[in-house]
């Protein structure tokens, strides 16, 4: 078969720094080399192209058309041959690699403290994680697997539910006392602290409690579990969160249940792999791991 044209690293590099510097002298310095090297390399690329990616106007350069069209798809190739280098580096003797996509106070709170027992089981393998607070297409994404917080819709992938969420009021032993709290109508009035991806949680559990609450939407809000559960632990409010993403607050005291009584919504926490994974023994491995750990 004829040989494909393959412009050299070295050349689309350098034309890589240039384009996004629009600077000749300022790639010569990123990437050690002399100005007239870097000008050397993007004209024989342009050569072998057979075009114009650079434009020279009173001693200043500027992308031309087909060089910032180029320029896109040479960044995102370079940043995959990046990965791929350091993915097989990294991955040197492991017995598999799993990439996988997790909600961040999920994968810091919960899955992190339990890594450890799975890897017992499955020495030589890593895990590998990128934080994804959406769901994503893994046909373009190098991902296998994610860990899902939401409804069982996720195109051309197959979702394995974990484990329902339950919500509980939490706040610091200070601001019990400072705010005398004793029944769920005390904090009709309290500082709310809001989850911004559950926008109407304090809401549904005030009317789940039968408390009318005058502003149940006032207060701070977090994107985060994690935040949300720090800023209740600096006494800023209360927080509505799972137990199981503060397990180590309540065991050392620094946060406490004011009410066992939750709001549980109609969404889960799910494990979602491509169906073109289906047959990943990793990922199987992984998933059933994940189950018996959830239930």
């Amino acid at each position: 078969m004829p040989r494909p044209l393959l412009p050299s690293i070295s050349a689309l590099t350098a034309f890589e720094s240039a384009g996004r510097h629009l600077s000749f002298s300022r790639a010569a310095a990123e990437l050690h080399l002399t100005q007239g090297a870097i000008s050397r390399q993007i004209r024989q690329l342009e050569e072998s192209l057979g075009l114009d990616l650079f434009e020279r106007v009173n001693q200043r350069v500027f992308l031309t058309d087909d060089g910032r069209r180029y320029l896109k798809d040479v960044q995102a190739i370079l940043a995959d041959l990046a990965r791929a280098t350091q993915q097989v580096m990294a991955d040197a003797g492991a017995g598999g690699v799993l990439n996988l996509a997790v909600l961040p106070t999920f994968a810091t709170r919960w899955l992190m403290p339990r890594l450890p027992g799975f890897l017992a089981d499955y020495p030589g393998v890593t895990v590998n994680f990128a934080v994804r607070l959406e769901p994503f297409s893994f046909a373009d994404d190098a991902l296998d697997a994610a860990v899902h917080h939401g409804e069982a819709t996720w195109p051309g992938a197959v979702c394995e539910r974990l484990c329902g969420e339950s919500v509980y009021p939490v706040a610091s032993p200070a601001f019990v006392e400072r705010h005398g709290v004793a029944a769920p109508a005390d904090l009709a009035d309290a500082p709310l602290l809001h989850q911004s991806t559950r926008p109407t949680a304090w809401r549904d559990w005030f009317e789940r409690m039968g408390v009318e609450a005058p502003a149940p939407y006032r207060g701070a809000r977090f994107d985060q579990f994690a935040m949300s559960a720090e800023a209740a632990v600096a006494g800023l409010g209360v927080a509505l969160v799972p137990r199981f993403l503060v397990e180590d607050e309540l065991r050392t005291g620094r946060l406490s249940v004011l009410f066992d009584e939750p709001l549980t919504s109609g969404t889960a926490y799910w494990f979602v792999y491509p169906e073109a994974k289906a047959g990943s023994g990793l990922v199987r491995a992984f998933g059933d791991w994940l189950k018996r750990e959830a239930a």
